[in-house]
């Protein structure tokens, strides 16, 4: 398995060997921005392989909404934004400290 794909995000199968095809690599990145969401940080070379311009279509095919990791997925590849339908807080959103995080 290559270094930068990360086992626990495959609980229930064997982790892949490598992510070859679309579907395996849009699979990698449903299971990496959920984990994400949760505050389960990548691997930093997890990270690197997935800014390569290899990923962008894989990225841009995820259409993971609700996601706020995916968001971030998006603007490393310069993708159009696309709406975030997850739950938002009122009261992140309305911290006086957001804006220096």
């Amino acid at each position: 398995m290559q270094e930068w794909i990360d086992g626990a995000l495959y609980p229930e199968i064997e982790p892949p060997e490598a992510l070859e095809t679309l579907a395996d690599r849009v699979d990698f990145l449903a299971r990496l921005c959920g984990a994400w969401d949760f505050g389960i940080l990548p691997y930093e070379e997890t990270v690197d392989e997935i800014k390569r311009p290899e990923w962008r279509e894989a990225v841009d095919a995820c259409q993971m909404l609700t996601s706020v990791a995916y968001q971030i997925l998006r603007d490393w590849h310069e993708l159009p934004p696309v709406p975030y339908i997850g739950k938002e807080f009122d009261y992140i959103n309305e911290d006086p400290f957001l804006e220096y995080i």
